[in-house]
């Protein structure tokens, strides 16, 4: 399936930017790329198209609807913490982004659970 390269829009270019200099091993503020001795080309990246191979392949899955995007693959069914609300791809059944999340979550539970059992303590 061969994609129709296409101008970014400014929410596509704004998430590379922040994956580039976030999250990208090689990306140093003073420096740009480490390995090639020269400035990010993800950080000019206008046009869909070819990406940086590191980029893609580490940095980019790290934000599954981004990647959908670009890509022009499927996004992968994102599910909503039910702790804090943040979105998150699960493994199998999972309910919560993380364990400090599924902690709140069944510390929320428990409680409401013995606030029931104390205004209904005959059933």
């Amino acid at each position: 399936m061969e994609t129709v390269s296409r101008e970014l829009t400014r929410d596509e270019r704004v998430g590379i930017r922040r994956l580039a200099t976030g999250m990208c091993a090689n990306y140093d503020p003073e420096y740009g790329c480490l390995p090639l001795e020269c400035s990010c080309y993800m950080l000019g990246k206008c046009w869909t198209g070819a990406y940086c191979r590191y980029f893609q392949d580490a940095v980019l899955p790290l934000e599954p609807k981004l990647e959908a995007t670009l890509t022009g693959r499927e996004a992968p069914a994102l599910h909503i913490c039910a702790a804090c609300g943040k979105p998150f791809i699960p493994e199998g059944k999972q309910m919560y982004c993380s364990p400090v999340c599924q902690k709140e979550g069944n510390r929320r539970r428990s409680k409401e659970r013995m606030r029931k059992m104390r205004r209904d303590p005959g059933k």
